[in-house]
């Protein structure tokens, strides 16, 4: 890309910046509710149910729109789509900071969500469409970069609100307080506004893809966006591999065999199912349930609550600085030496944690006859989880041992919550407050994305039952920063590998014919399997321990490192086509 004119570098440095503004969206769509969720939960009004929901929504609307992104992609092209996809984003913004109500709070979240589907599969798709081979990794490399940017830049957002409530509470005024809590949660919205609009325009500038356009006959239009960012003799050797494409493709379906083709040719099958894996795999790594515990696990490591905020602020970091390490590699090293290096380095790293947890569950002690015991005729349950309460429920328990955490796991029929996890010593702890509200969806369409299979009316007259109340001994801040550590080199390992990579294997492995829908399928596996992760985290984690968790998904990952070691393709510097045409031969090492 050196020799390239002036020009054509110039339009190369906006479209990677586009795609990372596309990265951005996405990352912000992830992380921003983090920051606002305290103070929105503090002011709204709302029950536990309908903050989850909140939460989800953003979840829900991605799987809607993923189920249609490769479609609309086909139909209307990739620059209208991410156009489209960055308008909903911006559209929601207002929605949400200017909301009175759960009805607009779960609109607002649910466009938010459809938007991030749309990036998911637009944004990589495009890229991988537009960038020369020899930019491609990079290119979607800045894409994950900036996605954990977008992730960094909440959490400071948090960091800077959360100073600043600080100090408007120790005026004394819990009005002015509430008053300052409401506006910092619609301030943080409002704070995510300005990339949105920037992505709008750079969709709008940029051209549409050359791929799309030489499928839909528009050979010249396909030309002059190859020369956008191309030299005349690289723009000629692609357009004549797209040439070749199109006319073996013709000759197929001339034959008679795109047909058979199209489901169960193995130029299709295997990189569909490679994708697919690899997309499974890198949800089974147990990333987003990391991030998004990350302060709660490192408290029950052993570190305090200002520490493990912290820690959350070293993970994100770790995450953003360490891509970059990985997009300056991935065009150099190759796409399947990092995932290789990466799905390695996270089995070492979670089971290092695993270990550690282990060393502290294994003294767990459960004590929920003593709480089913103080279980109201209303059926529900306060308990304020102090040091006195810890003396009651474990009277043999020595004092001078130190603190302990309590999480209780309870169910109303067939729908079950985990309270957040209690410390002894934490003096500003709200009681556990256990009711039906916090555990039983409101209506049908919160009760079947809860549990499909639940009697909805049952759970609401059924008695409150204690399934687990498990006391643990909180470890030494040695032991948590031991932990942290462990968790932060997860962290890296993912970043440099599974987290640059993962992108590009969802849009470099699918072949042309059936790249769009292929990726809206593969990233459709991949938010199914975190659903079910986000779903059995808590009760897992409580019933079982984090030990345990941590070890299931060191497993998953195994199989992740010998999909990347054994069975995926080197695809740096491949054009899509000779990519496709690996696929097409009869099977050899690569």
């Amino acid at each position: 890309m050196n020799s390239l004119p002036p020009d054509k570098l110039r339009y190369n440095r906006f479209l990677l910046l586009v795609a990372g503004l596309g990265g951005l969206l996405y990352g912000v769509d992830v992380g921003i509710i983090a920051s606002a969720l305290p103070y929105l939960e503090a002011t709204s009004g709302l029950n536990a149910q309908q903050l989850s929901f909140i939460v989800a929504a953003v979840l829900l609307g991605s799987v809607i729109s993923t189920l249609f992104a490769g479609v609309l992609a086909d139909w209307m092209g990739r620059k209208k789509l991410m156009a489209i996809s960055g308008v909903l984003f911006v559209a929601s913004i207002p929605i949400i900071a200017l909301a009175h109500g759960y009805g607009a709070l779960v609109s607002g979240r649910l466009l938010q969500g459809i938007s991030a589907g749309f990036i998911g599969v637009v944004v990589p798709l495009y890229l991988a469409e537009c960038l020369s081979a020899s930019s491609r990794g990079k290119g979607t490399g800045i894409f994950q970069w900036l996605l954990t940017l977008g992730i960094v830049a909440a959490a400071l957002i948090g960091i800077y609100f959360s100073v600043r409530v600080e100090e408007v509470a120790r005026l004394g005024d819990t009005t002015q307080l509430l008053a300052f809590k409401d506006a910092a949660w619609r301030r943080i919205f409002w704070v995510s506004l300005p990339p949105g609009l920037l992505f709008v325009v750079g969709s709008v500038l940029v051209s549409e893809s050359p791929r799309w356009l030489y499928r839909r006959g528009r050979l010249d239009d396909a030309k002059v966006a190859l020369l956008r960012s191309r030299s005349e003799e690289q723009a000629e050797v692609e357009l004549k591999e797209m040439a070749a494409n199109a006319a073996a493709e013709s000759e197929r379906k001339n034959t008679g065999a795109a047909g058979r083709e199209s489901l169960f040719h193995r130029k299709y099958v295997i990189p569909f199912v490679l994708a697919c894996v690899i997309l499974a795999c890198n949800q089974a790594t147990g990333v987003n349930s990391i991030i998004g515990y990350n302060t709660t696990i490192l408290l029950q490591s052993g570190l305090s609550d200002v520490a493990a905020h912290w820690g959350y602020l070293i993970l994100t970091s770790v995450n953003f600085l360490v891509t970059m390490a990985g997009v300056a590699l991935v065009d150099r090293k190759g796409r399947k030496f990092l995932l290789s290096i990466g799905s390695a380095g996270i089995v070492a790293s979670l089971l290092c944690v695993g270990g550690l947890f282990y060393q502290t569950e294994k003294q767990r002690v459960d004590v929920r006859d003593a709480l089913q015991a103080a279980v109201g005729q209303d059926q529900t349950l306060t308990l304020r989880f102090d040091e006195p309460t810890l003396a009651r429920l474990l009277p043999e328990k020595p004092a001078q041992s130190g603190p302990s955490t309590l999480v209780v796991i309870y169910s109303y029929g067939d729908f079950r919550a985990a309270t957040t996890v209690a410390r002894s010593d934490d003096r500003t702890a709200k009681p556990i407050e256990i009711t039906r509200g916090s555990c039983v969806p409101a209506n049908k369409v919160v009760a079947f994305f809860s549990n499909p299979f639940a009697n909805l009316d049952g759970a609401r007259t059924a008695p409150l039952k204690i399934e687990n109340a498990l006391v643990t001994p909180v470890p030494t801040a040695r032991h948590g920063w031991l932990t942290a550590v462990c968790v932060f080199a997860f962290m890296a390992f993912f970043a440099i590998g599974p987290g640059v990579c993962v992108w590009l294997a969802l849009s470099e492995l699918m072949p042309t014919r059936i790249r769009s829908n292929g990726m809206s399928i593969a990233l459709l596996i991949n938010q199914a399997v975190s659903t079910g992760i986000a779903a059995v985290f808590l009760p897992t984690v409580g019933k079982y321990g984090y030990a345990t968790m941590f070890f299931v998904f060191a497993g998953c990952t195994v199989v992740y490192f010998v999909t990347a070691a054994f069975f995926l393709p080197e695809t740096k510097g491949r054009t899509l086509e000779e990519i496709e045409a690996h696929f097409n031969r009869a099977p050899k090492r690569s």
